[in-house]
């Protein structure tokens, strides 16, 4: 059988879109970063310049420490954002193998089930979602929030995991099985390195979706001791005044630990997503 060998022409091609993408996506984000360190005459008179000795001011960066408990609303971020990760992908994964790996009656309609999460918005159910948070007791807590978007982020990691644990190979997992190696065994040790660049596609999608959120933040866990990070930047934008300076420099500290994630996951990321691609 003839060797199907990867264009290189191919690659390089889908690796210069991904790059070319990739700055036009961070182009805002650049100028929110030369924006925070601005005075907010220079924000408005030069947006795109860069901050000189005269325009330089770290008045936004000392509001945020001084008027709001920052890394407060980090840590409960952090926290949220990992949690609702862990569930995920190991929830997620552990359906997708079961999926992939069993056949039974009822297969491809309960994964159409677990798919219509996708086509289906979450926040459609806030407020039957609200109710259920009051009637157990979760509203502000954390735990609310973790529950919430580990639901939310399940039916896209179900579907797209589902197709990677049908590429890795019978005769891997047989082998196991006839060394007498138990399904979890199987699951932990032999299929899930495998498919780890899925895995961080999975979550370098939820991360944003999860870090960034306002809406649920705001409306299960508005308390000062639960606020986001997102949710405790908007204390910065009034009806009729707004701190820019402040709005700014919260923006510029919220999106650093997205981008030096996004750096850590990249190679798996760009891995997963051209995974049978390209030839």
């Amino acid at each position: 059988m003839q060797k199907v060998r990867r264009s290189p022409f191919n690659l390089f091609a889908v690796h210069a879109i991904l790059i070319t993408y990739t700055a036009i996506a961070l182009f805002p984000v650049v100028v929110i970063l030369i924006n925070s360190f601005k005075s907010r005459k220079a924000i408005f008179r030069d947006p795109l310049g860069l901050p000189d000795a005269e325009s330089f001011s770290l008045v936004g960066y000392s509001t945020v420490f001084e008027q709001g408990d920052f890394f407060g609303y980090f840590q409960n971020s952090m926290i949220v954002t990992v949690g609702s990760l862990f569930f995920i992908l190991l929830f997620g994964a552990m359906a997708a193998f079961a999926l992939a790996e069993y056949r039974f009656r009822g297969n491809t309609l309960l994964g159409l089930y677990l798919a219509l999460g996708i086509m289906i918005p979450i926040r459609i159910g806030t407020v039957a979602i609200l109710e259920l948070m009051v009637a157990t007791g979760l509203v502000n807590t954390l735990t609310a929030l973790i529950l919430v978007y580990t639901a939310q982020g399940l039916p896209l990691a179900v579907f797209i995991l589902t197709e990677f644990m049908r590429q890795v190979s019978d005769d891997l997992k047989n082998a196991g099985r006839v060394e007498g190696l138990s399904e979890y065994v199987i699951f932990f040790r032999l299929v899930l390195p495998i498919v780890r660049p899925a895995l961080a596609t999975v979550a370098v999608f939820n991360m944003i979706t999860i870090w960034n959120d306002l809406w649920f933040p705001l409306i299960l866990s508005p308390s000062e001791e639960t606020k986001t990070l997102t949710l405790g930047s908007q204390v910065f934008i009034g009806q009729f005044v707004t701190d820019w300076n402040a709005v700014l420099s919260a923006l510029s500290m919220a999106i650093l630990p997205v981008l030096v994630l996004y750096v850590l996951f990249s190679r798996q990321l760009i891995r997963g997503i051209t995974a049978g691609a390209v030839k």
